[in-house]
Parts: structure tokens; C-alpha cells; sequence
């Protein structure tokens, strides 16, 4: 598959640009950028500008990994990408991110995309140039201008770290993407012999149905900034979203039109305006603009701001933001933001490991999102207006999946900044919560209630445990506990009265009861750290709950009735409905007990046993048929299911029984297969960066299995070499002596030059910096492996 070819981020792309002036923002990112630490490869040492050159946008872009190659900033609340399918909701899940590798055209560039996600929505003001006769309908792909949609090459396509350009073929249109944390900025290069317009589509939406827009606006304002809004029936119901957009040029003639299917059976009056050319101003559900201009040669730069307050609120964030209209400018100073946050770590390995990894720590750090005005102004999960005092407010919070790498990777590279943020976001959203209990899926401040568990306690908890106390740890604890003991929400009622989820009247009973025992875990290590063995007590009892669930005749989890009786027939292998199971079966889920793995080996009678079970799952011969009702299900090797996360700690397991060699077999397995430097390369949906940390832990040689643990498991090292520029100043730094295809296992470890006697490395050790050297050799000569190694974690084990 041919690669996209990328662009030195520091290249002037348009000769007749303004001169440059910058806001105050802008100038201390490019400052602090400036001196950044250099990267390193097995012989000289990278620039910052080869750090960029090694992410690859494109990388996840094919079959399932549902990333967008479009531009945005770490963390930002923009992203600014092209969208080439617009499919029926029950048709969508192919374009999650609104982008897919292999499609031939593009419909125009929104502004908002998930990246990695298994469900979709956003897509939102959707933009897209053109020269010559207007289409106000996107029309077919297979139908070659049958509407405003474009085609275009992956020849003529770039994307960088908070850059992409791309040739617009049917139009003759280069159109080039950058971004700030809040505002969108297009430029597009018309062809001089035809009419330019810019073509507004406020009905576009990834995951699209008849009457998903339940309402939208749009102004044409005295000064020529267009302002509007839309609200949207979606993953996130009633999410209102505004914005407001200028051009460098003067608008020449516009039109308005609301597009919305006869037959309408109220109208209500009409506004003024007698032709879409002489309307200012129009609202409605099927709103569709278009704004011609001159050029004259020149390129036309178009700004969005968002905001999800109100056009005023928008309006500010562009003021404060981009000013100007100086594209190369935001351009600069989105590459120093991510060369600062690349420069984070410096690897040494071989330019295709650098580069999964480099576009690994790049995808881990799209999400959560900044979701508030310059003003701190933000829409909660009650969609009213809140204001944010001494924090950022972020959204997009996919905690099924984040709480198990990427969260905890954010604990080691952004403790202060990014994770206070993110705990002070879900405390004043459980606060604002209607049901007065923290985030399950959230997009843009609103609740989805998509997954199971809750899982905003253990990223708590696991932030509380690690030293990271910028919020007020007494309201962290009162709200992990109401969450858990909410009891209307996924039959929590029954399981704390039963200590199980029955599978009577919940299909998803199993994998419920689980993953809430995890989570009570972790509020029991919360509490112990808090001094308050009250409520200490009680999670460390309900952490015990999984045991509920397991049937020791078999050693599998397995759904539960009522009564007591475990469901029959039982089949380990039954996925998707009926089965009891969240996204699997039992063959993911009976080893789903982090916080007490030794509990799971007592149960099914010795080490040996977890061993032979670990192998059975993964060797396992399986018909792809078997998952066809199941969304998310690839990247299968056997019953291990490395595109969905209640797989990502199961090669760790055989640690515990001490077996590392088999860790250390089964991570070769599942990296060299699952992940690899193209559009393919990512065999499931990045899942806001999960699939994308998950590889970044396993490439230094070891992996959170039981966030609040404070322990990283040890595996093994994929990298010659990477140095962890920690937020305290000091380096932690990875060694792999003689590393190599054929000396894949581990012969020794050393911390800080004393042999590492146990199979797992505290935070704090990692926080103070430091060395972690591991001497790799051939299996024969694996000594390490066959020591007596302490063990990590594990509530049933002495500790």
C-alpha cells in the first residue's frame, strides 16, 4: 500500500503570506518549543523536526483502526480533517473517524473527529472549496461529479503533526489544514480561471440519520463573520455546538438555503429575504451555505472557531487565538507544540519501530479534548453553562478503554497538567450530573452512558495513588463511592446486594460484575492511602466479588442467574448477544481479575493451570464467523482479541505464573502482527489512544495490568534504547543490550545498576529516574526467567 508522503513541517508553503504576527500564546509555545531534547536512533542523534517526520498521520487510517489524518494540537478541541464518507448510521461504522484510507473522495473538511473510536458521532461544520458551478448535495462516490464532493490521490495528500494538504482534483483546489486548540484555519489555492466558492454544509454529521439535526443557525454578521450553531440527536443527545468563521477576503455574493426533506408539516414564517442571495440570517435542520469571493491569485484563509457555550463565546476563542490570518504562523506553532510533547521521549530502535512508536505517543496525546472557552466557560453533562476556575475542562472520555494504558502513560508524562485536569473535569461533572455520579463515555460535557463499569474511579484512584493531588482528594473520594454505589445504574442494585450481576434480565452480567470488582479494588487502594479504612473495607470486600462469577468445575467466568445457578448451556466461545459478555466471551473475560491474580491461579488449582489456559486461549482455532454479530472484534490471535481492550494485559499473566518466557513469547506474537507503519497498522480501533499506549508500555518493557497498583509488570523491551523526559526534571531511561531478533528473552535485569529480583517496577522508581537495563539473549541463555522472581500484585498474595 502506498505511503502519503510527508512535509517538513517547517517549510514555507505560500510565498505571498503576510508578515508574521503572533499572539502572545503563540509566542511563548514557538520559545518554549525552541530547546527542546533531541531524539535518537541507532547512530546519530534526530532533530525535532525529525521526531515530526517520524509520526505518520495516515498510520490506523485503514480497516479498523478509525483514526483521522487531519490537523489539531495535543489535547485540542479542534480537529480539523477531511471526511470521505458520510454513510446511514446503520452503515457508518467503517468511517468513525469520517476518514478512510482507501476511499477516492472527499465531501469537504469538518472540524471535530474522535480518533479510534468503536462508535461516532461529530463531523461538525463541514467545509469544502470549490472552483467553478456549485452542487449543494454531496452526491455519490461512484458517480464522478454527481455532487460537491471532490476526488483526490494519496499522491497529492500530506499530514504531519497539526498539518494536512491535499489536492482537490475535481477542482483544482490545493486546500491546506492547521489548527490552535480552538479554531480551525483553511487555506485554499483556487485555480484563477474559474469562480471560487466555499460551500457550508451544517447537515453533515459521521454517524448521519434522517432528523439527526435537530436544529441549526446561521448569520451572516455586519463585519462579514458568519456565526451559527447546530444541535444534534447523536451519541451525545441534545449536543449543541457553536461557531463563528471569517475569510482573509471579502465575501463577494453568498447564498442560503435550508435543504430540509418535504414533507415539513410546520414552517413557521419566513424570516426576510426573498432569494437565498438576499437572506442574512436563516435557521432550520437542512442549513447549506455557499460563499463566493474573488482571489485574484491570492490564497483565501478561512478561520472556524469553536465553542460550546455560545457564537459569542466562539468569536472570543478566535480573537484570542488567531487574530490574523497568518496560516504559516498557527502552522509553526502547532508543530512546536507537538515537537514539545514528542521530545517527551527519545527513542532508539529501528526507523519502523520509531515510527509505530513516535505516531503511538502522537495518537495517545489526541485525547481527552479540551472542551471550554478562553473564558473557562463549558457545558456540563446537565447542558447548562459552567464556568472552570484553575483547571482546563476536557471531554471525550473514553474510559472503558483509556483506563488501562493510556491514562496511566499520562500519569508518568503529564501528571500535573493533563491528569489534575482531567480528575478536576469528571469531579465538577459529577457535580453537574443529573444523577450526581462521574463520566462513562462523555463527549463534548455530555453523557453517551456507552460501555460498561465505572471507570472514571480507577482513573482516579490511580492518579491519587501515583502522588497526583491537584484536586480535593476528600470530594475524589465521596465521588468514586457515590458512582459505586449508585444502584440504578447497570444493575448495581442487584450486585451489591447479591456480590454478582444476574444475567436474567442483563445481558452483559459477566463482564459487569468483573470489571466492577476491579473498580471497587480500586477505591479500596484510594481509601487505605486516605486513612479511611471504613470504606476501605467495604471495596476490598466487593473486589473479591469476581469470584462470584467463576465456576471452578470449568475455570471459566460465566453468566448467573438469579437463583444462584450458573446459566446453561454454556459455551466459552459465545460472543455478542446472549452471551452475557461486553465486546467478547469468556474466553477474554475469566482472566479479567488484575487486582488478584493469585486468587485466579488458587481457583483453578495451581500455576500450571493459568499457563494451560493462557495457551489454550491463544492458540486457539477459531471461526471468524463466531464474532460476526460483535462490533470491534479483530485482531484476533486465537481467543486473544488485541483490537478490544479486555485482552490488552492477558500476554502479562503468565508473569505471575512465573512464566515470563511465555510473556515474553507472546508479546513478539502480538506486536509483530498487530501493529506495523501504514494505514493498516493498527488492527483495531485506537480507542483514544489505548491500542496506542498499550504499544508504547510494551516497547519499554512493561505495562500497567492494575492501575492503582503503582507496579508496571515487567515484559520486554522493543526498543535499543528510549529515555523518558519526566515532568520532575529527571530521566528514566531503558536499556536492551544486545537486542535482536533471535535475542528476544530476557537474561538479566538491572535497576539502577542492582539486579531487579521481581517482575514488576514501582511509579515512584520510575518518577525518581534512573536506569532499567535489560541483557536480551537467546532462550536457551534466558536465566532471568527461571529465577525466583516476587511476583506483582495481588490482594489474596502476601504484600
Amino acid at each position: 500500500m502506498k505511503q502519503a508522503t510527508a512535509v517538513n513541517p517547517t517549510t514555507k508553503l505560500c510565498p505571498d503570506c503576510g508578515p508574521l504576527r503572533l499572539p502572545i500564546f503563540l509566542i511563548a509555545l514557538l520559545i518554549f518549543g525552541a530547546g527542546l531534547c533531541p531524539m535518537t536512533d541507532a547512530q546519530t542523534l534526530l532533530t525535532a523536526e525529525d521526531s515530526l517526520a517520524l509520526v505518520d498521520p495516515f498510520i490506523g487510517t485503514g480497516p479498523d483502526g478509525h483514526t483521522f489524518p487531519g490537523a489539531t494540537v495535543p489535547f485540542g478541541m479542534v480537529q480539523l480533517s477531511p471526511d470521505t464518507q458520510i454513510r446511514p448510521f446503520k452503515k457508518s461504522y467503517k468511517w468513525a473517524s469520517g476518514y478512510r484510507y482507501e476511499d477516492s473522495t472527499i465531501l469537504g473538511f469538518s472540524h471535530t473527529h474522535f480518533s479510534g473510536s468503536g462508535h461516532s458521532d461529530l463531523g461538525d461544520v463541514l467545509l469544502q472549496p470549490i472552483s467553478g458551478d456549485v452542487q449543494l448535495e454531496p452526491g455519490d462516490s461512484d458517480k464522478p461529479r454527481s455532487g460537491y464532493r471532490s476526488a483526490f490521490s494519496h499522491e497529492k495528500e500530506q499530514a504531519t503533526p497539526g498539518y494536512y494538504a491535499v489536492d482537490l482534483l475535481d477542482y483544482g483546489i490545493h486546500a491546506e489544514l492547521t489548527a490552535t486548540a480552538r479554531v480551525g484555519v483553511h487555506r485554499f489555492h483556487y485555480p484563477a480561471d474559474k469562480p471560487a466558492h466555499v460551500l457550508l454544509d451544517l447537515r453533515s454529521s459521521i454517524y448521519n440519520y434522517p432528523g439527526k439535526v435537530l436544529w441549526s443557525r446561521l448569520r451572516i454578521r455586519e463585519d462579514g463573520t458568519i456565526t451559527g450553531m447546530r444541535e444534534t440527536r447523536g451519541w451525545a443527545p441534545g449536543r449543541q455546538l457553536y461557531f463563528a468563521m471569517r475569510f482573509s477576503q471579502p465575501i463577494q455574493q453568498h447564498s442560503l438555503y435550508d435543504r430540509e426533506p418535504e414533507p415539513v408539516e410546520y414552517h413557521g414564517f419566513k424570516t426576510p429575504g426573498t432569494t437565498p442571495e438576499d437572506t442574512q440570517a436563516l435557521e432550520g435542520r437542512g442549513i447549506v451555505a455557499v460563499f463566493g469571493f474573488d482571489p485574484q491569485g491570492q490564497p483565501l484563509v478561512v478561520k472556524v472557531a469553536l465553542s460550546p457555550v455560545s457564537e459569542e463565546g466562539a468569536i472570543a476563542n478566535m480573537n484570542a487565538e488567531v487574530p490574523g490570518f497568518d496560516f504559516d504562523a498557527v502552522h509553526r506553532a502547532a508543530t512546536a507544540a507537538w515537537s514539545k510533547e514528542l521530545a517527551r521521549v527519545d527513542i532508539r530502535a529501528p526507523e519502523a519501530t520509531r515510527k509505530n512508536l513516535y505516531t503511538a505517543i502522537y495518537h495517545a496525546m489526541l485525547s481527552p479534548n479540551l472542551t471550554m472557552d478562553v473564558d473557562g466557560g463549558y457545558r456540563g453533562p446537565d447542558n447548562q453553562i459552567h464556568h472552570a476556575a484553575g483547571y482546563q475542562f476536557v471531554s471525550n472520555l473514553s474510559l472503558w478503554d483509556t483506563f488501562r494504558a493510556e491514562q496511566p502513560l499520562m500519569t508518568l508524562l503529564e501528571p500535573e497538567a493533563r491528569t489534575e485536569d482531567l480528575v478536576n473535569s469528571m469531579l465538577a461533572s459529577r457535580r453537574e450530573s443529573p444523577f450526581g455520579i462521574l463520566p462513562v463515555w462523555q463527549e463534548q460535557g455530555i453523557e453517551t452512558w456507552c460501555m460498561i463499569g465505572y471507570h472514571a474511579v480507577p482513573e482516579i484512584a490511580d492518579a491519587y495513588m501515583k502522588g497526583v493531588h491537584g484536586f480535593d482528594t476528600d470530594e475524589a473520594l465521596r465521588a468514586v463511592v457515590a458512582s459505586a454505589n449508585y444502584g440504578p445504574y447497570g444493575s448495581l442494585d442487584e450486585y451489591m446486594r447479591m456480590g454478582y450481576v444476574p444475567v436474567d434480565h442483563d445481558d452483559e452480567a459477566a463482564s459487569k460484575t468483573v470489571e466492577y470488582a476491579f473498580d471497587d479494588w480500586t477505591i479500596a487502594q484510594m481509601a487505605q492511602g486516605m486513612k479511611r479504612p471504613d470504606v476501605a473495607e467495604t471495596f476490598l470486600k466487593r473486589a473479591g466479588n469476581w469470584r462470584n462469577n467463576f465456576n471452578v468445575k470449568d475455570g471459566f467466568v460465566e453468566p448467573r442467574l438469579a437463583n444462584g445457578e450458573y446459566r446453561v448451556p454454556f459455551d466459552p466461545a459465545k460472543a455478542g448477544a446472549g452471551s452475557g459478555f461486553t465486546e467478547g466471551n469468556a474466553w477474554q473475560y475469566s482472566w479479567y481479575q488484575p487486582q488478584d491474580v493469585r486468587g485466579l491461579i488458587d481457583l483453578l488449582g495451581g500455576k500450571q493451570q493459568l499457563i494451560d489456559k493462557l495457551d489454550a486461549m491463544f492458540d486457539a482455532k477459531v471461526d471468524p464467523h463466531q464474532y460476526a454479530d460483535v462490533e470491534d472484534i479483530s485482531g484476533m490471535i486465537g481467543q486473544y482479541i488485541h483490537g478490544n481492550e479486555p485482552s490488552h494485559h492477558l500476554a502479562y499473566l503468565y508473569d505471575y505464573a512465573s512464566a515470563p518466557v511465555r510473556t515474553q513469547e507472546r508479546l513478539v506474537q502480538i506486536v509483530d502482527s498487530q501493529y506495523r507503519p501504514a494505514p493498516d497498522g493498527l488492527v483495531g480501533n485506537d480507542d483514544l489512544g489505548q491500542m496506542s499506549a498499550w504499544l508504547l508500555f510494551t516497547s519499554l518493557g512493561f505495562y500497567p495490568v492494575a492501575p492503582a497498583s503503582n507496579e508496571y509488570v515487567i515484559g520486554r523491551p522493543f526498543v535499543d534504547e528510549a529515555v523518558l523526559h519526566l515532568p520532575n526534571g529527571k530521566t528514566f531511561t531503558v536499556v536492551a543490550e544486545h537486542l535482536s531478533a533471535e535475542n528476544a528473552y530476557i537474561k538479566a535485569v538491572t535497576l539502577n545498576g542492582k539486579p531487579l529480583e521481581r517482575m514488576f517496577v514501582r511509579h515512584q522508581e520510575i518518577m525518581q529516574g534512573g536506569e532499567l537495563r535489560f541483557v536480551m539473549s537467546t532462550k536457551a541463555e534466558a536465566t532471568w526467567s527461571i529465577q525466583p522472581l516476587e511476583a506483582p500484585y495481588s490482594m489474596t498474595a502476601a504484600h
